[in-house]
């Protein structure tokens, strides 16, 4: 399988980079995950523009345009002869002397990773685990899509290798959080909640197009702070990612819920299934509106 990087396409088991990436010393790295459907990038704009802010958080100058990115994605479909994949789209800081760096950093290592996906079908439910582990904080002001993952690797040390089974953190406070891979959503009364990006949880990509696809659909949504009781009793759980799309929850603790057959989750279901072959990002579904 061929892979980008650096400016060529290279075999999976032939690619390298330099060991002095600070990306691999020091995790100065973001990344994005997506899908491709049918040769669509869903919100690819949307993951761009989080990858471009993530990087100058980072103050890594990256300067390739989101066509020419999609240029590369388009030229690995064709080579690797797939039509739905995933993608994964990573920035490093690229190669520097051995130390922390203060000054920006100004070659970035790029590596876009693929690999196959089957056809989009319709929705998984999981079991959903609250996790011992609790969710770190943030190490800036908000929290970046970056090589940092310990936390969430030991929180799916908990679940195992399970693909059933997805483990929703707390915070340190008992704030629900968000998912190992996921963000976290529930209905309550017929009203959407999702955890606030003040308890310093990723800001994901689906979450914010599922919000945006509620105020469409004519859904009421809440984001705030709320207790691991405050889900347990409400009527519908699912969890949201780029690549898994929007996973219903069946169960959490000794509480049962309805799954993919929730009312609300069936409706954003639906509806996420008409777009996924055609947006570009968010903002068109406030066009198609207008």
């Amino acid at each position: 399988m061929l892979i980008y990087v650096n400016g060529q396409f290279v075999e999976s088991s032939e690619a390298v980079i330099s060991p002095y990436d600070h990306g691999y010393l020091y995790g100065l790295g973001v990344f994005e995950t997506f899908r491709i459907y049918e040769g669509h990038a869903f919100l690819f704009q949307d993951h761009y523009e989080r990858l471009t802010t993530a990087l100058s958080c980072l103050h890594v100058e990256w300067h390739m345009t989101m066509e020419a990115a999609w240029e590369i994605i388009k030229e690995l479909l064709v080579r690797n002869d797939f039509r739905n994949a995933y993608i994964r789209f990573n920035v490093s800081a690229g190669a520097g002397e051995i130390g922390l760096q203060t000054e920006a950093y100004e070659q970035p290592s790029i590596i876009v990773f693929i690999k196959p996906l089957p056809p989009a079908g319709d929705a998984i439910e999981k079991e959903g685990v609250i996790l011992e582990q609790r969710r770190n904080t943030p190490e800036g002001s908000f929290r970046l899509k970056s090589h940092h993952y310990l936390n969430n690797i030991l929180g799916k040390r908990e679940i195992g290798q399970d693909l059933g089974k997805e483990g929703i953190f707390l915070t340190e406070s008992g704030y629900v959080a968000e998912g190992i891979v996921s963000n976290v959503f529930f209905v309550k009364n017929g009203i959407l909640y999702t955890p606030s990006l003040e308890t310093g949880i990723l800001n994901g990509i689906t979450r914010q197009f599922i919000l945006a696809l509620a105020k469409e659909q004519g859904i009421s949504c809440k984001e705030g702070l709320f207790t691991e009781q405050e889900l347990l009793t409400s009527d519908e759980i699912f969890v949201t990612n780029s690549i898994q799309e929007i996973v219903p929850i069946r169960s959490l603790r000794s509480h049962a819920f309805p799954g993919k057959n929730g009312e609300l989750t069936r409706q954003l279901i639906a509806a996420y299934q008409q777009y996924r072959h055609k947006l570009w990002g968010k903002f068109e579904l406030s066009e198609r509106r207008g």
